[in-house]
């Protein structure tokens, strides 16, 4: 079994849209777990009927994706973003065998300056072995439990786990796409938002706290 994990909060306009097409597999091949931290919007009670388990748990998506981590019973863990749609194949594509991995993204938008971005990211993430969270990230429930989890750190928590995880082995790959909201993109502009994640990305690598690095993240949103 896979337990799908989805950290939420304020997700009532994307939350139906994600969690529709994973219904043909509920009971048989997943678990639908919704971690919420403190919506004051519609999106409990759009998930309710669409989830198998809806817990409360601590602000922050780290901690909400350790909270849903810890009862799920799916032998691979797979942490899926509010505003991301799995294909099809991309479940049928993750075998018991696999330690860790992710999916290639497609940021649903027709702007060729996508297409770029979706080919740097998934490149980039097959020779680093460092996945980031909206490409789907899964990992077998024990080795997750090995290294506790991801660190509970207010940005990059998807950076850190990848770089646990690569003491293990090299990330899976896959090539059944993930399709995922190009809003943060949209809203603060393509080009410094690319800017901004590459800087924070290399303050991270050298050592400067996520605790200053949040700050400055919602700074410069």
């Amino acid at each position: 079994m896979i337990s799908i994990i989805i950290p939420t909060l304020n997700e009532a306009n994307e939350i139906e849209a994600t969690l529709e097409p994973l219904q043909k597999f509920r009971k048989n091949h997943i678990e639908i777990i919704i971690a919420d931290g403190g919506s004051h919007d519609a999106t409990l009670a759009l998930a309710t009927p669409y989830a198998d388990r809806l817990i409360h748990a601590s602000r922050g998506r780290a901690r909400q994706m350790n909270a849903g981590a810890a009862i799920a019973q799916g032998q691979t863990l797979l942490f899926l973003h509010a505003d991301s749609r799995l294909e099809e194949a991309a479940l049928l594509q993750v075998t018991p065998n696999m330690i860790w991995g992710r999916f290639d993204i497609h940021l649903d938008s027709n702007r060729r300056i996508y297409r770029v971005i979706e080919y740097l990211m998934n490149k980039r993430s097959c020779i680093t072995g460092i996945a980031t969270g909206d490409q789907g990230l899964f990992v077998q429930h024990k080795f997750f439990h090995a290294i506790q989890g991801f660190p509970e750190i207010p940005i990059m928590e998807d950076i850190a786990i990848s770089r646990q995880l690569k003491h293990y082995a090299k990330p899976a790959c896959l090539k059944p796409t993930i399709h995922a909201s190009p809003r943060y993109w949209e809203t603060h502009g393509i080009y410094r938002s690319i800017l901004t994640m590459w800087a924070l990305r290399l303050a991270y690598f050298i050592g400067i706290s996520p605790d200053i690095l949040v700050s400055l993240y919602y700074r410069k949103k």
